[in-house]
């Protein structure tokens, strides 16, 4: 089985495109924080991740959510492989959304309306490979 949840804050506003078959995707950077003992001592860690999502939920993260919301998400690990402009073989690992929430307030800007949930997205149309990065 191949899910992921994950609670964190988004590092920026989701970024919107379309894809090549007209759908909408919104692509997210959230921020996981974690408390580590390491030599006795206790530190923050920090983790970033990539998520996209698809649809309504892509224009309802578009919409309602601001760099600094907390957000949950569950959806599942994805790891494409791309040619970058130099001919070499690159790998990025993303989150593919299939809910998500939006919790407590934060942000820069949080509107009034924002805390009406993304409707959830059960799959998506189209390839992975219709993300434009």
């Amino acid at each position: 089985m191949n899910k992921a949840i994950l609670i964190g804050n988004l590092g920026k506003d989701p970024e919107i495109r379309s894809t090549s078959r007209g759908g909408t995707v919104a692509v997210m950077r959230i921020a996981t924080s974690e408390r580590r003992k390491v030599d006795g001592e206790w530190s923050d860690h920090t983790e970033w991740h990539t998520v996209s999502c698809f649809g309504k939920t892509a224009e309802n993260c578009g919409r309602y959510l601001t760099r600094g919301r907390q957000i949950s998400v569950e959806g599942r690990i994805q790891t494409r492989k791309w040619t970058d402009k130099d001919g070499r073989d690159r790998w990025s690992t993303e989150i593919i959304a299939e809910q998500i929430e939006f919790l407590g307030g934060g942000g820069d800007e949080v509107r009034r309306d924002a805390q009406k949930p993304a409707e959830p997205q059960r799959g998506h149309q189209g390839q992975s490979g219709d993300i434009p990065f």
